[in-house]
């Protein structure tokens, strides 16, 4: 998502300042182009040769120098980057920043930038609760100024609490939503739902499914790298989410249902996620014991059903909804049948027969819509989202749908 996107990398004058570098590493090996800042502070905890070394570029520190000047001058460093970020984001930068301060290079580099500019925390958690700096950073966001962290833990200076500047992968994603999308589905909103259901038996049992997540998160990533704004609602998985969509964590079938409505009104839904069909009736509140019992009857109930939902006629249906169905005999034509029932645009028939599609890295699938089953070679779980993105690029595009 950040190729050939360029980043102005502010560095202040802190023990954070070390984790930087894998910033800049970061944002290297995802296609950007970074230039760096670094205040004199700065120079006292990290080497500018080093982020030079990272970077490819050239290393820039002083306002007032003829040479810098003359090569890249302060608004041309602003000018031609996409983003502006400050990590860390000393206490004395951020009141620099809030009091529109142009007092050396990073600053002026700052107030200059008419680019996104997000900021990284990173100082003592007295400091960062001290009401100025407070003040100073409700100043900043009010403005527009983006913040991440600061996060929770042991500090450098040995005590504990928020002041930790995150940790580079996370301002790397943070920055990749920040800047606009780009691609085929730019501007297309989308809901994803993924991976298994919990229904509580009691509050150690549950029922579930063999669902990993591995697909329905790789056609949230596939999406989100085509441009669209994603929402992805995820079931109990231990799969990453991508980093450019908004994901909602469930456990029951009746959550997930609830955070897709409220994540309405959107363009497409992709119902991947294996919902349970049945919960306990009566869930217990405290562990069921065996007491000798020779069995137990479980009475279950049957939980919402969350593609018939969202396909129902109505100002908030999608309009492009796809489900999923997982079957073990008569993939094409049960499938099928499952698109009629319960109303969608397409129906994914999901072979798993054989073994090996739950939790492994290949599927076999075939799209069916109302002019039939297309048939699809077996593929990656990343090649199948990649198709199924590229087709639902095309059928919005054909019918002009943006929520």
């Amino acid at each position: 998502m950040l190729e050939s996107k360029r980043v102005l990398l502010i560095v202040a004058g802190g023990v954070a300042a070390y984790k930087s570098l894998e910033l800049v590493r970061l944002l290297r090996a995802r296609g950007a182009q970074v230039r760096c800042v670094l205040t004199r502070a700065a120079t006292q905890f990290v080497a500018p040769l080093s982020f030079a070394a990272l970077s490819g570029n050239k290393v820039y520190g002083e306002l007032f120098s003829l040479t810098d000047e003359s090569e890249m001058g302060h608004i041309r460093l602003t000018r031609e980057a996409d983003v502006a970020v400050a990590a860390p984001a000393t206490a004395d930068l951020l009141a620099r920043m809030a009091g529109g301060r142009a007092n050396d290079l990073a600053a002026a580099a700052l107030l200059a930038s008419d680019k996104p500019v997000l900021v990284a925390p990173a100082m003592n958690a007295r400091m960062w609760a001290r009401p100025a700096t407070q003040r100073n950073m409700a100043l900043l966001e009010r403005d527009g100024v983006r913040r991440v962290g600061p996060a929770e833990g042991d500090l450098a200076c040995g005590e504990t609490g928020p002041g930790r500047m995150a940790e580079p992968e996370e301002i790397a994603a943070e920055i990749e939503r920040l800047l606009p999308a780009e691609g085929p589905l730019a501007g297309v909103r989308a809901l994803v739902t993924s991976g298994p259901t919990h229904e509580p038996i009691d509050p150690v049992r549950y029922i579930a499914n063999r669902s990993s997540g591995k697909q329905g998160h790789a056609i949230a990533r596939a999406l989100c790298d085509g441009g669209a704004e994603v929402t992805l609602v995820a079931g109990p998985t231990a799969e990453p989410p991508p980093a450019r969509a908004k994901t909602v964590r469930v456990e029951t079938a009746e959550q997930m249902l609830a955070a897709c409505r409220a994540a309405l009104p959107v363009d497409v839904a992709v119902c991947v996620a294996a919902v349970g069909d049945w919960r306990a009736a009566a869930p217990a509140n405290r562990k069921l014991k065996r007491n000798g019992a020779a069995g137990r009857r479980l009475e279950l109930a049957a939980n919402p059903d969350i593609l018939e939902a969202l396909s129902a006629p109505g100002p908030a249906r999608p309009a492009l909804v796809v489900g999923f169905a997982a079957e073990t005999e008569k993939a094409s034509a049960n499938a099928a049948a499952k698109r009629k029932a319960k109303g969608c645009d397409w129906i994914v028939a999901n072979d798993v027969s054989n073994g090996g599609v739950f939790g492994g890295e290949r599927n076999r699938v075939q799209p069916i819509d109302e002019t039939g089953a297309e048939s699809w070679a077996p593929a990656t779980k990343a090649e199948v989202a990649r198709r199924l993105a590229a087709r639902i690029a095309a059928a919005l595009a054909a019918r002009g749908a943006r929520a």
